[in-house]
């Protein structure tokens, strides 16, 4: 596993984008960030996830000396609606009927924060995903089995969600995901890390 000169910090508990981030091969430690959501009046998705995604990896700084750390926030917009995690079955339901037979965007902001400088890179990534036509049998069988609540959509793409979609269209899976994994590698290639060259 690779060791970097400086640590790095997932600001988030996410078991995906832990898993995400595990496939790099890189050691990195997790943690919670304790910031304010709600989306702001007037604020577009790539506002949004990018404001949210920094400030996630801000939050930690003072508490993490001496860490690269990688913020990221997601959000889904259907119908031109900014859409978040649905926690309950009936949001998650009305989420995927609305969704049906359309194409639904993802915005995924990713940022990365030397934790000694305050210096920041920010980004965000889109990820368009074409739902089929479902029935509401369809999307309750569908709830009932894989119980997505903790996931902007309502599915997961890694699992039975990929059953609700005729098409995929985005530079990196992982961004539909939770981490754009290739463009962080990119941010962490500029800083010297780099898993292949361990």
């Amino acid at each position: 596993m690779h060791i970097s000169a400086k640590n790095i910090l997932l600001a988030s508990t996410s078991p995906y984008r832990r898993a995400l981030l595990e496939k790099t091969m890189l050691r990195f430690a997790c943690a919670a960030p304790d910031i304010n959501e709600s989306v702001q009046a007037d604020e577009t998705p790539e506002v949004l996830v990018q404001r949210l995604a920094e400030q996630k990896a801000r939050a930690l700084m003072v508490s993490h000396p001496g860490y690269f750390i990688i913020g990221s926030d997601q959000v889904c917009v259907i119908r031109g609606q900014i859409t978040g995690k649905p926690h309950t079955f009936d949001k998650a339901f009305t989420q995927l009927r609305a969704a049906s037979g359309q194409t639904v965007t993802f915005y995924t902001g990713l940022s990365l924060v030397d934790s000694d400088t305050g210096v920041a890179q920010t980004l965000f990534e889109t990820f368009a995903v074409t739902f089929r036509r479902l029935t509401d049998d369809e999307i309750r069988g569908y709830l009932q089995l894989e119980q997505p609540f903790d996931c902007a959509g309502s599915f997961k793409c890694e699992g039975l969600g990929i059953s609700l979609f005729e098409n995929l269209d985005g530079r990196d899976p992982n961004t539909l995901i939770g981490l754009p994994v290739i463009a962080l590698l990119a941010l962490l290639r500029a800083k010297g890390i780099n898993p292949l060259l361990g």
